[in-house]
Order: structure tokens, then C-alpha cells, then sequence
């Protein structure tokens, strides 16, 4: 049904003798209800031009106003307040959809930088780019399910409404975004895009530190108009809609600028349900933008949540459109990561992509040396050593990011040994979560065991599914040494190598087992037979007797057992067997 209302204002110079003879001086404005804001409590208009209806002493007639007859039916007389004073308060027109290009100003703010607030209030450079990067965190969720649309309410009439409140929560949300009682204002936005939103400070006290240091505290301000040009009008009306009334109206588009203001104006409560929000929406394609975004306004449990994403779908999260927009410091948080699920070329890649599309932030040309100066510290935490040969060559090789120098050290790590120290990071990275294991599968360590280029291999197979990330190997009898070593896992049935690393290791002389990791993790099924192979070249070394055929893993926090079975491999194993032999030891993850 499509109504309209007129809404009178009274003038100060009128007096009642002309009201009650209809000669009003006041403005009047015709509304269409069916266009009223999403809340259906609103003032008649949020626009800030738009002059305040009074509060002094309107009264609206029982009956209402009559509008066929186009004249109003106020009471009058003495016995009603003097004069025949009346007004009608109705919803207004529609919000302008809420904007996404004004963020918030920062991450928190103390109550006395909210105690006042003036026309010549300007944000500061961090407010600029904390404004930017949450207008981005909205577009990166903006595809994600909104919360219901509220459901306009027929506007009862001003007088009297109390009686039609059983609760005081109902007396506190039909106040929300209304002008009845208010006696303060807030200009909320910039530009053409402010709103004219009222409030009461009781009402905001009660529920905010914040505001209550503005109102009430030793600067308390005594404007009856507050500018706040960095908060987004949208997620203010947010703010006060759950501070009247516990109720929250959050969305795809609104939930960063609304935990921007939640946090501004100390409202752990409504952070939670903002956050709690962006976990259940959080995937691959957001999981960079929201991590900038947890960083950002200091929110661990959501930034580790991100982390965790990342780690799980790697591949995906590098590719979404957002993750060229994180910034430098989020980019080395997540390469500093041993658990990225991705091959290493693949991460340099990504790297790459992102430096180009920061050189065009920092308006520099994207040549080779612009991209190495954007990168920085996150050049040095791609691990070029895990690339194979093939890789690097066909790619950071050529690139012309990295110097000749660092060109010429990673191939001679690549081909000779024993291999150079390079300046990149060469621990293997993980995908793997939860505690490393490993077993030992010989209770005895005896000397001289010798090598002439023939594998060490042993067959086992486990009872559960686990991922292997190495062996532990004997090292030299005759003191620190340096060893070569390829090894590898095969699939015994179809011969299949499933992971190789041509590495080395240096040992200190003593009888202890030295790791040796593979690249990637390799995954073993349970029940099926694999080859455990090392080919080393060096000295004697130690060597284990009275091997075990089967071995058992306990988790302790668990129980769970993994039990491998280790069996003869058919051929020449260099002696290598259950009982005697190398391979002592096998490092995994379940």
C-alpha cells in the first residue's frame, strides 16, 4: 500500500491562535512509505540537509490525521499543553545503497580520540589506507549471502507509543534511527554521501565505553552534531541498531566497515558476531584479502583461521584475484610458512604477479629491477633450492629478478657436490599439520658399514595411511664428514618412483642418525609394499643390528597406533637388510 504523510513543523514564531486557525509557517514533505529505509524506524529524512523535526511539545491526535479530507483534527485547549500543537513522525525514504570506498580509520581508537568530533576533522594517511583496504575486504565477500532484509512497520503515531512497548527492549528499538526523544546527531559518511542519522546519548553511553567518554567524560563534548566522515553510514546504523536492540543486521557488504566500527567504538560484542561471520563465509578465493583484514584490525583467531585456509588450498588461494591486493607485510607472513601446500616454482610465480601488480601501485615501471625492489624481504623466503633443476632453469633463472651471482650458486647447488651454500632458505615445507613421528627400527649401533655406489633398500609397508617427509641415515665412523645421498621411495608392484631428493648431509662422527628430507611429502597407503632406497657416497659409517621386523608408533594424545612392517627387498641392497644395515630410521606424518 503506498501512503503518504505529511510531516508539519511547527515554527518558533507561531502561535497557537494561527495553528489552531491553520495558518502553519512550518515546511512539509511528502514521503512514500513504500520506499522507506530497510529499518522502517527512521527519521523523516537521513539526508544532512535536511532540517530536524522538533521534539518540544508534538503531540499527535488520537485519531491520527485525517488525510482524505486534507486537514488535521489536532486537540487543542488548555487541558492538552496549550494550543493545538500536533505532528506525525513517519519512515523515510530510502538509504542510498551503502558505500564501499570509505573505510574505517584504523584498526582500534581510544575513547578520547572519539570524544569530539568537528567539520574540519580530516583522516590521516593510515585512515586512507586502512579505508581502502577494507573497501577491498567488501568486494572480496561481497558474493556472500546477505542477512534478511528487514520488514517495514506501519509507523504508530508519536503520541502515546510507550503503551503500545510491553518490553523495555521494544521501548529501545522503536527509538533506534528515530528522532523522538533524540538530542544528538551524527553527519556520518563524506560528500554527497552523508547521512543525517539521530540518537540518544543515554542510549549509546549505556552500551559503549566510547560514547560515554564523549558524552559524559572529562571532554565531554556538548555538540548536538557529531561528524564522523571516516565511518561508513551503513555500518553505523548497524552499531546502533544492535546498541538499541541486540539485534544484528550484517552483510557480504557491510561486515568489514561494521567491524571497523565495532572496534572503534569498543563493542566486543558486535566484533564477535562480525568475525564469527567471516569464518563461516571464509574460502580459498577470500582467504588472502581476509587475512590482510584480520592483520589489519587484530583479530589472531580470524588471521590463523586464514592461515590455515591458505595451507590447505594453496594452489586456489594464490590464484584468486585478491592476492595480488595483500600487502608486502601479509605476503612474507605467508611465505615464512612451512606448511604451504604448493610446489615452490609455483609460489615464485605467484610472487612475480604480485610484484608486477605492486609496481603499478607505487607507479614504477615493472621491469626486473623494480620487481626485486617491491619484493624486498619476500624474494629471500622463496626456497629456489626445493625447485628441481628443470624448474629454476626455465623460470627464476630467466626471470632477471634474481642477480648472476645468485643465478650461478643455485645451479652449482642444483649439480655438484658437496653442494655450496646458497642464500635461500632449503628446508622442505610441509602441507602436513600436527606432531612430526618417526621409529627406529634397529636396537643396536655397530662401525663400518662401507659404500661403492650400490643403493641401500629396504620393503615395509604400515598399517594406516601417513605421509613419509624422510629417513634418518648413519652418518661417518671417522668424524664430521660430508655425504651424498639420493634418496627415494618406490612403489614396489609397478616400480613407480613416488618421491626423490639428490641431496647431502654432513654428520658430526658420532653414532646418531642425520635427517635426510624429501621435497614434498610422500604419501603411503596402508597396506601396500614400498621400497625405502638411500644411495650414499663417502666414508665407512656407522650402521644398526638387531633390526626389528615390525615397529610401532604410539600417538601419545591419541593412542593411535601405526605399525610398519619391514621385509627383504629383492636384489642388491649393499647388505641392507631387517636384521643389519642402514635406514634406520623413518621420519612421517599421519
Amino acid at each position: 500500500m503506498r501512503c503518504c504523510v505529511c510531516l508539519f513543523q511547527q515554527s518558533l514564531q507561531c502561535s497557537p491562535s494561527k495553528m489552531a486557525a491553520g495558518e502553519s509557517n512550518s515546511r512539509s514533505s511528502c514521503l512514500n512509505l513504500s520506499n522507506s529505509g530497510p529499518l522502517g524506524n527512521a527519521p523523516p529524512s537521513n539526508s544532512a540537509h535536511s532540517s530536524p523535526a522538533s521534539n518540544g511539545g508534538a503531540v499527535a491526535a488520537a485519531g491520527g490525521v485525517n488525510r482524505s479530507a486534507g486537514n488535521a483534527n489536532p486537540r487543542s485547549g488548555p487541558e492538552n499543553g496549550g494550543g493545538a500543537e500536533s505532528a506525525v513522525r513517519s519512515a523515510p525514504s530510502a538509504h542510498n545503497p551503502p558505500r564501499q570506498s570509505v573505510g574505517p580509520s584504523g584498526a582500534t581508537s581510544g575513547a578520547a580520540s572519539n570524544m569530539t568530533a568537528t567539520p574540519s576533522s580530516s583522516s590521516s594517511s593510515s585512515s586512507s589506507t586502512a579505508s581502502s583496504a577494507a573497501a577491498d575486504a567488501s568486494a572480496a565477500v561481497a558474493s556472500l549471502p546477505s542477512s534478511p532484509a528487514s520488514v517495514l512497520v506501519y509507523r504508530e503515531p508519536v503520541y502515546n507509543w510507550q503503551a503500545t512497548k510491553s518490553t523495555v527492549k521494544e521501548r529501545f528499538a522503536f527509538l533506534f534511527n528515530n528522532e523522538v526523544l533524540s538530542d544528538v546527531h551524527f553527519l556520518v559518511g563524506k560528500g554527497m554521501g552523508v547521512q543525517r542519522i539521530p540518537a540518544h546519548r543515554f542510549a549509546l553511553a549505556v552500551g559503549s565505553a566510547v560514547f560515554d567518554a564523549m558524552f559524559n567524560g572529562g571532554m565531554a563534548t556538548t555538540s548536538t552534531e557529531i561528524e564522523l566522515p571516516d565511518v561508513e553510514p551503513a555500518a553505523f546504523l548497524a552499531l546502533l541498531k544492535f546498541l538499541y536492540s541486540d539485534e544484528v543486521q550484517i552483510g557480504p557488504e557491510t561486515v568489514m566497515t561494521t567491524l571497523y566500527t565495532a572496534k572503534k567504538y569498543a563493542v566486543p560484542a558486535l566484533e564477535a558476531h562480525c568475525v564469527e561471520f567471516l569464518k563461516k563465509n571464509l574460502r580459498a578465493d577470500n582467504a588472502f584479502m581476509l587475512l590482510t583484514q584480520a592483520r589489519l584490525f587484530d583479530e589472531p583467531q580470524l588471521a590463523s583461521l586464514c592461515l590455515e585456509n591458505i595451507d590447505k588450498n594453496t594452489a586456489d588461494a594464490l590464484a584468486a584475484e585478491g592476492f595480488t591486493d595483500i600487502d608486502l607485510d601479509t605476503l612474507v607472513a605467508v611465505l615464512e610458512r612451512d606448511t604451504l601446500g604448493v610446489r615452490e616454482v609455483r609460489l615464485f610465480g605467484a610472487a612475480v604477479r604480485w610484484a608486477d601488480a605492486e609496481a603499478q601501485r607505487q607507479q614504477l615501471q615493472p621491469t626486473p629491477e623494480n620487481k626485486r625492489r617491491v619484493l624486498g624481504k619476500a624474494l629471500s623466503l622463496i626456497r629456489f633450492p626445493l625447485m628441481t633443476i628443470e624448474e629454476f632453469a626455465a623460470g627464476p633463472a630467466q626471470s632477471g629478478i634474481l642477480t648472476d651471482r645468485e643465478v650461478v650458486s643455485l645451479f652449482l647447488h642444483f649439480t655438484v657436490n658437496p653442494k655450496p651454500h646458497v642464500e635461500f632458505i632449503d628446508r622442505p615445507r610441509c602441507c602436513l599439520r600436527g606432531k612430526e613421528c618417526s621409529i627406529t627400527r634397529f636396537s643396536q649401533v655397530e662401525s663400518r658399514w662401507g659404500y661403492s655406489g650400490t643403493s641401500d633398500r629396504i620393503r615395509f609397508s604400515v598399517n594406516r595411511r601417513i605421509f613419509v617427509v624422510g629417513f634418518g641415515l648413519y652418518g661417518s665412523i671417522h668424524g664430521p664428514t660430508d655425504y651424498q645421498v639420493n634418496i627415494q621411495i618406490i612403489h614396489t608392484d609397478s616400480n613407480t618412483v613416488l618421491g626423490q631428493n639428490d641431496t647431502g648431509f654432513s654428520c658430526d662422527g658420532t653414532a646418531s642418525t642425520f635427517r635426510v628430507m624429501f621435497k614434498e611429502p610422500v604419501e603411503i597407503l596402508p597396506s601396500v609394499n614400498y621400497i625405502a632406497c638411500a644411495t650414499l657416497k663417502g666414508p665407512d659409517s656407522h650402521y644398526g643390528t638387531k633390526g626389528m621386523r615390525k615397529v610401532t608408533h604410539e600417538a601419545p594424545a591419541t593412542g593411535t597406533k601405526t605399525c610398519f612392517t619391514f621385509c627383504y627387498a629383492a636384489g642388491n641392497n649393499n647388505g641392507t637388510s631387517v636384521e643389519d644395515g642402514q635406514i634406520p630410521e623413518v621420519i612421517f606424518y599421519t
